[in-house]
């Protein structure tokens, strides 16, 4: 029979439907569409990209050059410019503001063919640093609210090439559903005097039904209430607001766990199309004591539909603890 759990952060609730349920093998991959031929974010073609902002490189190699393996540039087509001033403004009834913010690539490697899980460890940590060291130099900008790092792997999950990279996107506002999840966990806080996500980590750590990986700083869950099939979650033991106080034992650790889980998803799932996107704290908060950063992985299995658009319902046809099952028992 169908259940319907409800997510303990937000209290938006899911549809678990069983009966329509699928193992990995269920799934329908689309085919990827591979980038041939020229590629900007090779190794050799620096010029086609806006001037890097920073790479971790060579000492003998020049900036904008080959001799990198972590390389951030500009978006050459932005989602929001760095330029400029909010100009917040009424029309009416309405509001608006300028479309003020940063867009920059990561650029994971200069290997084409290499998926992040297929680096070494010390690569993941370098990329790890950048992230971390991107938020802190953008955080100074006071018109900045808000920073999301996210990754597009495949065509089915938006990415446009597929040579490996992540995003960062800067907003002069907190968004919609940041505010929920900050909502969500302040009243849990609020009744509880706990932090949701703290105690989603012990209790996933004792019962070991939806734990995946564990290490000594961070653990791997299929979340209780997922919207979509083998959504996965990384979350720090330590409660910890914001992602860019992380610390380098942790980075260390976050690396081995990420590369891991992202190897098993791969292997269970075929090679899917999947997002993932670093929740943390909106930038002007200090230490909130009801938020933790965590990072959420959504390989792209099912496509929302009407009946979702139209309630806010997500029906998952795989249950969190088969998907756990599957991504524990995956060989080596």
């Amino acid at each position: 029979m169908p259940e319907l759990r409800k997510d303990p952060i937000i209290g938006r609730w899911v549809i678990i439907s069983t009966e329509r349920g699928k193992r990995p093998s269920d799934f329908s991959i689309e085919p990827e569409v591979s980038n041939v031929g020229f590629c900007p974010f090779c190794a050799g073609q620096e010029d086609k990209t806006p001037p890097e902002i920073i790479a971790y490189r060579e000492e003998t190699s020049e900036k904008d050059s080959p001799g990198w393996w972590v390389r951030v540039v500009p978006n050459k087509f932005p989602i929001l410019q760095i330029e400029g001033h909010l100009n917040r403004a009424g029309e009416g009834m309405y509001d608006r503001m300028n479309g003020v913010g940063a867009h920059e690539i990561i650029i994971e490697t200069p290997d084409h063919h290499k998926e992040i899980f297929e680096l070494e460890n010390k690569n993941i940590e370098d990329i790890i640093w950048v992230y971390r060291n991107r938020i802190i130099d953008l955080k100074k900008d006071v018109r900045f609210q808000y920073i999301l790092i996210f990754k597009n792997r495949g065509t089915g999950a938006g990415a446009l090439l597929s040579h490996p990279h992540s995003q960062l996107i800067a907003t002069p506002i907190v968004p919609k559903r940041v505010k929920e999840e900050l909502r969500g966990a302040k009243s849990y806080y609020e009744y509880k005097e706990r932090c949701v996500f703290c105690d989603i980590v012990r209790q996933e750590i004792n019962t070991r039904e939806r734990l995946i990986i564990e290490n000594e700083d961070f653990v791997v869950v299929e979340p209780f209430a997922p919207r979509f099939p083998f959504e996965t979650w990384i979350l720090p033991k330590v409660h910890a607001c914001r992602f860019e106080d992380i610390q380098k034992r942790e980075v260390i650790s976050l690396a081995r766990v990420l590369k891991e889980i992202l190897e098993r998803i791969n292997k269970v799932l075929d090679n899917p199309p999947f997002n993932y996107i670093i929740h943390s704290a909106p930038l002007n908060n200090a230490g909130l004591p009801y938020y933790h950063w965590h990072i959420e992985i959504i390989p792209k299995l099912t496509k929302v539909a009407g009946f979702e658009w139209g309630t806010g319902f997500y029906v998952n046809p795989t249950s969190p603890e088969e998907a756990a099952k599957f991504l524990r028992e995956v060989e080596e």
